[in-house]
């Protein structure tokens, strides 16, 4: 069950808005293609506005609410908006919005028209999720298969039906079944060589990253994870990407540590332990107009700590984030050249299909001169 907004939006010559006589008309014909789906429509409320006209009409016997506005800059956007029961049939259906638009087009002599799907509001499977640069994208997810509220976020694991099961985290998509590319981008499949080698991965709580590293025959990998509730809810739901390594927890050559990663990084570096790797595979860059706040501060210090424990030509791994925020982007890098000692990076890319977008990776390591930064 859903609160459904259907909206339409038409491009008119701005003197027809702004006159009262042909306003009155466009009313009149919004209203009788509006009646071919909508029986007994009624204008129950208009007005003058600073920037146009406003004019709601109702469907008194279904509570159907159609809000027509017009700008005086010459845009005319039609808003309906009616509560839909599961198993019932759509007031408007995709093909009815495709005619009612052509219709008003042709019969408003509009310059331009638009239609969009319904907007599903208020239903128990929220089906939309944002981008990294903020834009909506609607997913099919058809079931909630986990949803509780963690002491450190609210977790959620869904089911799409072209992505599988999908870990959401505070509301933004993190790992789907159909993403193997984003932990192989990650981890350089292929072209870093791990065999041998002593890893730590600092979040990773899908357990998909340590499932792949693992097939890679290293010396040893310890996981940092802070919360449990998200391994748990993976090792039933996500097991396809994960394995049993977040059912066992520790074997001869892993170890999943549940604890705050920035207080194990402390202890490891007084210990002296150093690592061939260490993957931050935790929070994404933020969408920031400056690098500043808890996030960013976090985010230096994880790296800053990271290379404490990282053997002379050991490596920081990370992702970053989607590549239509270059800005925030930036000032990652800009975080980089400021790290003593020096260090260089690389990065690349992937189109990782859970974020319906592409994606930016980091390969960090010390170096002796200026930072040299390659693509």
């Amino acid at each position: 069950m859903s609160a459904n907004t259907v909206l339409l939006d038409f491009s008119l010559d701005p003197a027809r808005i702004n006159d009262e006589v042909s306003r009155k008309d466009i009313v009149r014909l919004c209203k009788e293609g509006l009646e071919k789906y909508l029986t007994g429509l009624k204008i129950s409320y208009d007005m003058l506005t600073a920037d146009g006209y406003l004019c709601i009409l109702n469907e008194s016997s279904s509570g159907t609410i159609v809000t027509i506005r017009f700008f005086e800059q010459g845009l005319i956007t039609i808003n309906v908006e009616y509560y839909r029961r599961d198993g019932d049939e759509p007031k408007l259906s995709f093909e009815n919005m495709k005619t009612l638009e052509n219709g008003l087009r042709i019969r408003l002599e509009a310059k331009r028209s638009k239609h969009l799907p319904p907007i599903k509001r208020g239903s128990n499977i929220d089906v939309y999720l944002t981008s990294s640069d903020e834009r909506v994208i609607e997913y099919d997810i058809d079931r909630v298969l986990y949803d509780k509220r963690s002491e450190f976020q609210k977790i959620q694991i869904v089911h799409s039906k072209s992505l599988g099961n999908m870990l959401v985290l505070d509301e933004l998509q993190n790992i789907a079944e159909a993403d193997l590319i984003y932990t192989e981008t990650l981890m350089r499949r292929g072209i870093e060589d791990y065999v041998g080698k002593e890893i730590c991965i600092l979040g990773g709580g899908d357990g998909a990253l340590l499932y792949e590293l693992l097939k890679e025959k290293p010396k040893h990998v310890v996981m940092l994870e802070i919360d449990d509730m998200v391994m748990q809810a993976c090792n039933k739901y996500m097991n396809s990407i994960c394995g049993n390594v977040l059912e066992k927890r520790k074997d001869d050559n892993y170890e999943i540590i549940v604890d705050d990663c920035v207080r194990y990084l402390h202890k490891f570096s007084q210990e002296g332990r150093k690592f061939d790797y260490v993957f931050g595979d935790l929070t994404d860059i933020p969408i920031s107009e400056t690098p500043t706040g808890e996030i960013w501060d976090f985010i230096r210090k994880i790296l800053q700590s990271s290379f404490e424990v990282l053997k002379p030509d050991g490596k920081f791994m990370t992702h970053g984030n989607g590549v239509s925020c270059p800005e925030s982007l930036k000032m990652y890098e800009e975080q980089l050249v400021k790290l003593e000692p020096k260090v260089s990076y690389t990065k690349c890319t992937a189109f990782v299909p859970s974020f319906m977008e592409e994606w930016v990776f980091y390969q960090v390591q010390r170096e002796d001169t200026n930072v040299v930064a390659s693509v």
